[in-house]
């Protein structure tokens, strides 16, 4: 892969900036709005892996007090999204397919998705590429995992 996906090549100079990341991952939410429900965080974000942050407050809250399912599912999307869009060729694009989703315990603090990967090479013309989303809680434990199928075709 020769060409550098333009999000990526825009994260790396933000990043460098005060406040970069936060405002990458504003102008991210803007263009895709649905994911401003969860605010979500972008905290690394390279070929192949994201980290991204949701802070536990009221607006992703179940009846329980914990981080909604749902909510949870959102970030991976997220997540997955972005790593899955720096990480695929830019003579290629890519739409999520389906979710599978294991939920192992409550998220009872502020949660971080850690997006992965692995990356086909050479790069098919089309075809299913499943991304893997752990959702951590503080401490380090795995509240949630989930496989992201994308859908990856060339561009037209």
């Amino acid at each position: 892969m020769t060409d550098i996906q333009p999000n990526l090549k825009l994260y790396r100079k933000m990043e460098k900036l005060p406040f970069g990341r936060f405002l990458f991952s504003q102008a991210v939410c803007f263009k895709a709005p649905y994911f401003r429900s969860i605010k979500p965080r972008i905290l690394h974000l390279e070929p192949g892996h994201a980290q991204v942050k949701m802070r536990k407050r009221r607006a992703v809250q179940n009846h329980i007090g914990t981080v909604h399912a749902i909510a949870m599912c959102n970030l991976a999307e997220f997540a997955g999204g972005m790593m899955t869009d720096i990480t695929i060729p830019t003579t290629h694009r890519w739409i999520p397919k389906g979710m599978t989703v294991a939920y192992l315990k409550k998220a009872a603090t502020h949660v971080t998705a850690h997006a992965s990967v692995e990356v086909p090479t050479p790069w098919p013309d089309s075809g299913e590429l499943i991304t893997h989303v752990d959702i951590k809680d503080t401490a380090g434990n795995i509240v949630a995992q989930m496989d992201i199928s994308m859908w990856v075709t060339r561009r037209k």
